[in-house]
């Protein structure tokens, strides 16, 4: 058994937060837990789908017995998956609607990294991300149970875990996932932004958080500008600008764009330029260009077939990423400005922090591991999360009673 082995399973016996983690998975329907989809992906690369457990207790046992390097929660299905070959009519009924946002897909609009790599420069995609989709969710759907994960490595992940969420249909989910996808277009693709002349008002809202000039954003910041033309700076070179110029469909306004560049010393003053040409001219299309460019460059970059599906596996919170040994722990949308992936806990620390409180605290007793050690924060941040969430279930348990005449 590899070194990481032995502190997963020291993490799995001690400090995963069983209780309300199942809670969370079990939902309102005693049932419901049993007829939960996960898989195990074990050492070696062995994977393990169609997994069902029917108590705490007995996902518990086989966690810690099966010591899997990556866990993935899937759809309820009709019956347990562990027994479909025995359903001729088994398939999913409903499961959270899940957003992945991985800092590979913004390859092409970064230069301080690529694949798999990340610095605090570049994670400020994943802050602008968080914000915009956060209010996108809960604005333009009215969805409130927003569960934000961090994947361990390069991503954040999004559990959408409202009743009425759950309960979509592929078509639904595909009509959320799409609505809120702006950038389309591979490689090959040079725009992959376009806009109507009359923009959405959702899209208004993503452009002014971009821009800092979103009134209910308590951290107001011009992301845009930090981002691309400071940190990334989008422009810096002339095969960097030449990108940003192809953007400009009319050759005339493109040309002029170019020109104003000359005097320029900088990215911020050379979009300056941009912005006051491009929307001081007459075309209304043009006069869009600058917020298309903005929305190619910094909107969130989402892989929707992982929304889209209820057949679709995700990444659990609270499982650990085995190349950086980080926990996949929930973040607070609120506060994801201060949120710092290179601070999360890893298994070692954690490990190294139960054993420190034994030698300062001795033998005080501390029924829940997890509060001697950094996961103390983000398992109350979900289990207040799941406080909120319950009551939702007691509403339709009432609801139930009521219509069967349960008095």
């Amino acid at each position: 058994m590899s070194h990481f082995e032995d502190l997963l399973k020291i993490y799995y016996k001690r400090l995963f937060p069983y209780e309300p983690y199942i809670k969370w998975l079990g939902g309102v329907d005693r049932n419901y837990l049993s007829k939960r989809e996960f898989s195990f992906t074990l050492q070696d690369d062995i994977y393990l789908r169609y997994l069902s457990f029917s108590t705490e207790q007995e996902f518990r046992t086989e966690l810690i017995k099966r010591n899997p390097v990556k866990i993935d929660i899937g759809a309820v299905f009709t019956s347990p998956p562990s027994q479909a070959r025995n359903d001729s009519k088994f398939q999913p009924q409903e499961k959270e609607i899940v957003f992945d946002i991985d800092m590979t897909d913004y390859d092409d609009v970064r230069s301080c990294c690529s694949g798999a790599e990340i610095c605090p420069k570049c994670w400020k995609f994943m802050i602008l991300a968080v914000k915009i989709l956060d209010r996108a969710l809960r604005r333009d759907f009215g969805f409130q149970y927003l569960l934000w994960v961090y994947s361990g490595r390069r991503g954040i992940h999004c559990w959408v875990s409202d009743p009425a969420a759950r309960k979509l249909g592929q078509s639904a989910r595909s009509a959320v996932a799409e609505y809120l996808q702006l950038v389309t277009g591979g490689d090959s693709k040079a725009k992959k932004v376009h806009l109507p002349v009359k923009v959405h008002p959702s899209i208004e809202r993503a452009l002014q958080i971009m821009k800092g000039e979103d009134k209910s954003d308590k951290m107001r910041r011009n992301y845009f500008q930090e981002i691309c033309l400071v940190d990334q700076d989008i422009m810096g070179t002339t095969e960097e600008e030449n990108k940003v110029l192809a953007l400009i469909s009319k050759a005339d306004i493109r040309e002029s764009v170019k020109q104003s560049f000359a005097k320029c010393k900088t990215s911020i003053q050379k979009w300056d330029n941009l912005v006051a040409i491009t929307r001081g001219c007459n075309d209304l299309k043009t006069a869009n260009v600058s917020s298309e460019i903005m929305l190619q460059y910094a909107y969130p970059r989402l892989d929707i077939n992982v929304s889209k599906g209820l057949n679709h596996l995700l990444k659990s919170p609270f499982c650990v990423h085995p190349k950086t040994g980080r926990v996949c722990v929930p973040i607070n949308p609120e506060k994801i400005d201060q949120f710092d992936p290179f601070t999360v806990p890893t298994l070692e620390q954690l490990t190294e922090e139960i054993n420190q409180f034994a030698l300062e605290e001795g033998d005080r007793v501390i029924k829940k591991e997890y509060k001697k050690t950094s996961l103390r924060e983000p398992i109350s941040l979900f289990e207040n999360y799941l406080s909120t969430l319950s009551q939702t279930w007691k509403g339709k348990l009432i609801a139930e009673s009521d219509s069967q005449g349960d008095f």
